[in-house]
């Protein structure tokens, strides 16, 4: 893929700071990190978003991401950790080559999400689950 800043990072043409690598996935830090130790897992091969990801590959990153955390934990005794991942413009994403963030977190370091709640969809649970149902021909 050209113009993928990831793809050139994972390629060897950009410069990062290489956490762990595998035949299928790549680890570095976050060029503009949040916390320390602000990681992202990235696959090697090019894919857009989530969506766009086969499973196998998915799973080649969760194996990373699993790392990547074990690593932490054992060398920094880390156990705050998010884990993130935005797929489409609406969702925030920025770099369209499929990323997580492994963002160490502590108490007070004021990177805390606030999310607007909707407790008014609880009643069209059943609808919502009705969508997803099978289709019967």
């Amino acid at each position: 893929m050209s113009e993928c800043i990831f793809c050139d990072i994972v390629q060897g043409r950009q410069p990062s700071w290489k956490v762990y690598e595998d035949e299928s996935t790549y680890a570095f830090f976050d060029v503009d990190p949040v916390s320390e130790y602000h990681t992202l897992v990235v696959p090697k091969e090019h894919f857009a978003d989530i969506f766009a990801m086969p499973e196998v590959s998915l799973l080649q990153v969760a194996h990373t991401i699993k790392t990547v955390v074990s690593l932490y934990e054992s060398k920094l005794g880390l156990r705050n950790l998010q884990i993130l991942n935005s797929s489409g413009i609406g969702a925030q994403q920025d770099v369209f080559h499929v990323h997580f963030h492994l963002v160490p977190r502590a108490l007070g370091d004021g990177l805390d999400i606030k999310r607007r709640t909707h407790p008014e969809y609880r009643d069209r649970f059943d609808e919502l689950l009705r969508r997803l149902a099978p289709s019967t021909s």
